[in-house]
């Protein structure tokens, strides 16, 4: 069976953040990290190369495919954060009209920069996909 191309590493999470560029986004990266650690109590783990995880699962679906992913975290992309809530956003409609500018994709939300969205609100969201999240598969630390 094929492995998630996904995986948890042993890179620092902290000089990953020391090394975003622009200054501007290193430093609402550093924002997203405290608000993660915040949120979910867990440590953050580089997940692949650009990926900071806080927490995983473990899924098996019913065609039998299996494995572990991160429960929540973030990327400081180019263009945009990438905020993964998961298993998606599905049911996250009335906080997400409350966030501030945004787009989604399905288990990703984009935020250009944290001071188009309400951290409050990021946070509630955050909260309430761990929880969507733990009712289908239990969230640990990694």
């Amino acid at each position: 069976m094929a492995q998630n191309k996904t995986a948890p590493t042993t890179a620092d999470v902290g000089a990953f953040l020391d090394a975003v560029q622009p200054a501007p986004k290193a430093a609402d990266a550093r924002v997203l990290d405290t608000l993660f650690r915040k949120v979910t109590g867990f440590e953050p783990v580089m997940w692949g190369a650009s990926i900071v995880g806080y927490g995983r699962y473990h899924y098996r679906y019913a065609t039998g495919r299996e494995g572990d992913f991160l429960a929540t975290g973030f990327s400081p992309r180019k263009a945009a954060h990438s905020i993964y809530v998961m298993p998606g956003y599905a049911d996250f409609g009335p906080i997400l009209s409350r966030l501030g500018k945004h787009k989604t994709g399905r288990s990703c939300l984009y935020v250009n920069k944290l001071a188009d969205i309400d951290l409050d609100v990021l946070e509630e969201l955050i909260r309430a996909g761990l929880r969507d999240l733990d009712t289908h598969w239990p969230v640990q630390p990694i």
